[in-house]
């Protein structure tokens, strides 16, 4: 009896991860009939990440992943690449850093089949190679290198003589400002 109530549920109401990387298919890359209902996969997958706290943009620079705990709490910025293959846990955050006077400007870039375990932050215009490992809550600031495994050490405080510009810019903004600046 269970038993059969669970399957008539499971067909009811399917997995809602699965029903936003399968949503997420039809909005990047629409096909058919469905380029007329794009509106509406973008709300329903809208719903879906406002009801597990994420932000997972449908761009085809970030291929679909893994995700063994679903995508509650992941974010990722606009600007970032996320290559195939790629497992990421829940609470991890792959962020921007628009920043004015900051040394990793930019978004960054996921290789081939990386793992990022839980809690992990990827921040600013870094590069992650093919095969990385990002060990729980990393903060990741610089690049790293194929097949290699960040962990986290302990924290550490860098005291600064001039006070430092923290004005928040978003990304339209950030590319704006990178477009004026001369070369």
């Amino acid at each position: 009896m269970w038993n059969l109530l669970r399957k008539i549920k499971r067909r009811l109401r399917p997995d809602p991860v699965a029903r936003f990387w399968r949503n997420r298919e039809y909005i990047v890359h629409p096909t058919g009939w469905r380029r007329w209902f794009i509106p509406l996969y973008v709300h329903a997958n809208q719903k879906i990440a406002d009801r597990h706290n994420a932000l997972i943009p449908c761009l085809d620079t970030i291929s679909p992943f893994a995700t063994p705990h679903g995508i509650a709490g992941i974010f990722i910025s606009y600007g970032a690449k996320v290559g195939p293959g790629c497992t990421i846990f829940h609470q991890v955050t792959i962020g921007s850093n628009t920043l004015p006077d900051s040394r990793g400007q930019g978004a960054p870039v996921i290789g081939r089949n990386v793992y990022i375990g839980a809690g992990a932050k990827i921040i600013g215009g870094v590069t992650i190679g093919d095969n990385a490992r990002i060990g729980a809550n990393c903060a990741v600031t610089f690049d790293v290198p194929a097949n290699a495994t960040v962990v986290m050490e302990t924290p550490r405080v860098i005291l600064r003589d001039t006070p430092r510009d923290n004005t928040f810019h978003t990304w339209e903004q950030y590319l704006k400002r990178q477009q004026k600046q001369p070369v």
